[in-house]
């Protein structure tokens, strides 16, 4: 088990009520099938050994005593395996019949589970033949073997704790306070479900929503195997509708009136490492749990994917969720600078345009501010200061946006200014050094600062989070400004939110305007344009692919991964895009600017945070400026890839 990926499924069989060895049969073909996948958790439905319509006779013998017999073949025919299997079965205890989950491995019964939360309501009567069994704890003998009996067990991996199984079954997860709740805070990381829920109208949207929910408020990934094909359909049907989500997100989900397996991967060390971010996540010490320990074959080291990561986390997958999803984010920068101005009691905004990607949005989300806050839209100047590397395409697109925004449009040379100051330390002109390139970002905003007192307004900062991360920003030039609305978007999502804008406005000269910025190379444009007046310096060729350094920052912030495990999700994301060898020296490059760089993110201005990540020193990055960075390089040396 590598980088904390585990394989699990969730399993329907098609089977026959009350003949157990049949379903033992079908359970045990679903078992190899699971078994050549590499699953490592096998989660069946909720009293599959039987069925689980079998009404009154779960009350005869013969029914409870040959599904005895049937669960023993099963723990038998696990022997030499280390997945970990769960089957329903009915189970007499001390004259009492509970409705439980039964954990085996290898041969081994690790332990049994009965169902909390009895139903006994419409169109369900569990409570004519079953007993809760809440309460209980005790050792039985099952399979010839002394067995752990009880609600309160975590099934946990010796090699990797942070596997960590529980149980509940069916109803259980209906009630108010789901004992997988309790199960989560002993310790537990993936919740088994063996469910038998019936179908009814709207009800899969409802169960898909609580499974979902269920594993998004537990940090945990749930496995929910649901009965179906074979159930009597006497009074109700059975769709089989398995689902596997993980801290909110549905991963893998059967069709519905299907059978078989349904698998996925679950991070167990993602959904420990998200319980350790969130202190307000109480763990307890598990006192009234009983833990089972089991061991995964060694020979399996590294789980194959069949789960997808995205190359744009920040972006939303969902063309559904596009319109409101931008729409959301540019409200909440536009509000923060709503209150910023209202409180300083400015109603004019300075912000420096340079016909690339990021002051655009800047530019945008003012406009939208001014028009929350009723403001006259005449008083954001727009400022562009073109100098050495301005291209001619870079200006025209500047002064077009701040026209079609409806804004005041100021152009201020800086060219002179620079070259005097270039006179005044005694920096050739000639020599197109950091020195060369930083003077113009500085005097851009000793502009804009200066020309905000003129005209009694507040400098909007342009740079972005992914800038910000790499330090690719001029300290006290372009990183400084007097609110910076785009300081938590990183580049993607720029560009997506400025794409919106095109497909959005009515204003067909302005959609125009904003789909030639999105098709312009991302450029500092500090050093002069190329012969044929096009762009000469392009920042991605010297820092990298933005695409690549986005994927990088959201799992090193927001899960705090081995780089090794982030090197392998992005060896997975970007297959067919970037070469491996490609991807490990951005990433070794985006360590060691990450780190070198805080400094700069030490002194941000003030900015809205619009998502889960943010770099500010106020927020979610309180990081020393000297930190080393080798202790990373040295976990991703382990796997450079070969030449």
């Amino acid at each position: 088990m590598k980088d904390g990926f585990v394989k699990v499924a969730a399993a329907t069989p098609a089977i026959h009520v009350a003949e157990p060895r049949y379903n033992a049969a079908q359970i045990g073909k679903l078992m190899e099938e699971a078994k050549k996948q590499e699953v490592r958790l096998l989660v069946f439905p909720e009293l599959c050994l039987t069925g689980y319509t079998c009404g009154d006779l779960f009350l005869q013998d013969a029914l409870l005593s040959e599904a005895k017999a049937a669960l023993s073949e099963l723990v038998e025919q696990s022997r030499g395996s280390g997945m970990v299997t769960a089957v329903g079965m009915p189970l007499t205890v001390n004259a009492k019949l509970y409705n439980t989950a039964v954990f085996f491995q290898n041969g081994v019964v690790l332990g049994v589970v009965p169902k909390c939360l009895i139903p006994a309501y419409s169109e369900f009567y569990e409570g004519r033949h079953f007993v809760t069994g809440a309460e209980v704890d005790t050792e039985i003998t099952l399979c010839g073997q002394s067995v752990p009996f009880g609600m309160k067990l975590l099934f946990t991996c010796w090699e990797e704790e942070r596997f960590c199984i529980a149980a509940e079954i069916c109803e259980d997860l209906w009630s108010v306070i789901p004992p997988s709740s309790h199960h989560a805070l002993a310790g537990a990381t993936v919740i088994a479900n063996l469910s038998a829920s019936n179908e009814t109208t709207g009800k899969s949207a409802y169960r898909r929503e609580l499974v979902k929910s269920q594993s998004a408020r537990l940090f945990a990934a749930y496995v929910y195997a649901d009965a179906g094909e074979g159930e009597s359909t006497t009074d109700m049907v059975y769709a089989g509708h398995n689902i596997i989500a993980e801290n909110g997100t549905v991963l893998a989900e059967s069709a519905r009136f299907s059978t078989g397996l349904c698998v996925t991967e679950v991070d167990v060390q993602r959904l420990w490492n998200e319980r350790r971010r969130v202190t307000s996540f109480t763990a307890e010490l598990p006192q009234e749990y009983r833990t089972v320990y089991f061991s995964l074959p060694d020979e399996v080291t590294e789980c194959t994917f069949s789960r997808s990561f995205s190359k744009t986390p920040f972006v939303p997958e969902q063309t559904s969720e596009r319109r409101e999803r931008c729409a959301e984010i540019t409200r909440m920068q536009a509000e923060g600078l709503k209150k910023r101005l209202l409180h300083t009691g400015l109603q004019s905004a300075v912000v420096g345009i340079s016909g690339g990607l990021d002051s655009t949005l800047a530019l945008l989300v003012t406009c939208q501010t001014f028009e929350l806050a009723g403001f006259d839209k005449k008083k954001i100047y727009a400022v562009t200061m073109p100098c050495f590397g301005t291209t001619d395409r870079t200006y025209r697109n500047a002064l077009a946006l701040a026209r079609e925004l409806g804004t005041t449009v100021a152009e201020i040379p800086i060219a002179d200014s620079v070259r005097k100051h270039f006179a005044d330390i005694g920096h050739p002109e000639e020599k197109k050094d950091l020195t060369y390139e930083n003077a113009q970002a500085r005097e851009r905003t000793q502009v804009l600062m200066d020309y905000a007192g003129m005209v009694g307004g507040l400098v909007v900062g342009t740079g972005d989070m992914s800038e910000l991360a790499l330090g690719w920003a001029t300290y006290n030039g372009d990183h400084m400004s007097m609110y910076g609305v785009n300081a938590s978007v990183p580049k993607t999502l720029v560009r997506y939110l400025t794409s919106y804008f095109a497909d959005e406005t009515d204003n067909q000269a302005l959609a125009a305007v904003l789909r030639d910025i999105l098709d312009t190379p991302v450029s500092p444009e500090l050093l002069p344009p190329s012969g044929d007046g096009k762009i000469a310096q392009k920042t991605e060729d010297l820092v990298g692919p933005y695409e690549l350094h986005d994927f990088f920052l959201y799992y090193v912030l927001r899960f705090g991964f081995l780089p090794s495990k982030i090197y392998r999700l992005a060896v997975s994301a970007f297959a067919g895009a970037y070469e491996e060898e490609t991807i490990y020296h951005w990433l070794e490059s985006f360590y060691k600017r990450f780190f070198s760089q805080q400094f700069k993110r030490s002194c941000l201005p003030d900015g809205p945070k619009v998502g889960s990540v943010g770099v500010s020193p106020r927020g979610d990055l309180r990081m020393p400026s000297d930190a080393s960075f080798h202790t990373w390089l040295a976990d991703l040396e382990r796997i450079r890839p070969a030449r």
